[in-house]
This record gives structure tokens, sequence and C-alpha cells, in this order.
């Protein structure tokens, strides 16, 4: 092959590239994501709390109906959730409620338990699956 058919070659195949790929990236850009409906994430966070104050853990859930993907570092390393209040009813961002929530809870510690109070925030999704996760970028 010599190097003039290399280059054309070459130039051929990405231009098929980008031919390819120039309809998915305007598909992609539009894409928005899907609201969120406010009361069925609240229950979703309540149920999620109420769960962890109960016993369960986060991959309980998945077998709930309906399933629900939980996240929470602190309840997934052994703290229990003596008690919670959900202090508002939470912010629509986009996909997401952020939900201000007060939670007391019993943390391991090297001798006993160690009760901590403590207001975090959770993202609650409800489309296309629903989702429970404690905002660990906002404390």
């Amino acid at each position: 092959m010599t190097m003039s058919e290399f280059r054309t070659r070459r130039w051929a195949t990405a231009a098929a590239f980008v031919a390819m790929t120039l309809p998915m990236a305007g598909c992609l850009g539009g894409a928005s994501a899907h609201a969120v409906d406010p009361p069925r994430a609240r229950e979703a966070l309540k149920t999620a709390l109420d769960g962890w104050k109960a016993g369960q853990t986060p991959p309980s859930f998945r077998e709930s109906s309906p399933p629900m993907t939980v996240q929470d570092l602190e309840w997934s390393g052994g703290a229990r959730l003596v008690d919670y209040q959900i202090i508002d009813d939470g912010q629509a961002r986009d996909a997401n409620l952020r939900v201000h929530v007060k939670l007391i809870l019993e943390t391991p510690a090297p001798r006993g338990s160690k009760r901590v109070e403590k207001t975090v925030w959770y993202l609650v999704g409800t489309s296309p699956s629903v989702t429970v996760f404690r905002d660990s970028f906002h404390r």
C-alpha cells in the first residue's frame, strides 16, 4: 500500500466514524432526566428510613415492591438508626428530590456504641427506578 492510499483510507475511516457518531451526539445532547415525583420520593425515603430503623439492610430493598436501590455508608457500616425526623418536604432538582433529614444513630465504638445526632441530605429518585442515596457532598 502506498502512502497516498494509506492517507486516503485513514481519512475515509475517520469520515465514516464521524458520520456514524454525529447523530448519536445530537440524541444524547437533547436528552433530559425524568422529573422526580415528589410524593413518591418522600414515601420511598420514609420506607427506607423505617426499614433501617427496623433493622433491614440496604440490599434488602432490591426485593421490595417497588424495588429500590438504597445507599448510605453509615448504614452499610453498621450504624443503627434509633430515630429520624424528615425536616422539610424536599427540593425537586431534575431527577431527584433533595431532602433534609435529622438522624439519631448508634455507631459502633471501641467500647460499646456511641449515640450521634446529625443532620444530612438524601437524594431520592423515582424514574426510571427508585433510588435513595445519602448525599455525601452536602453535610
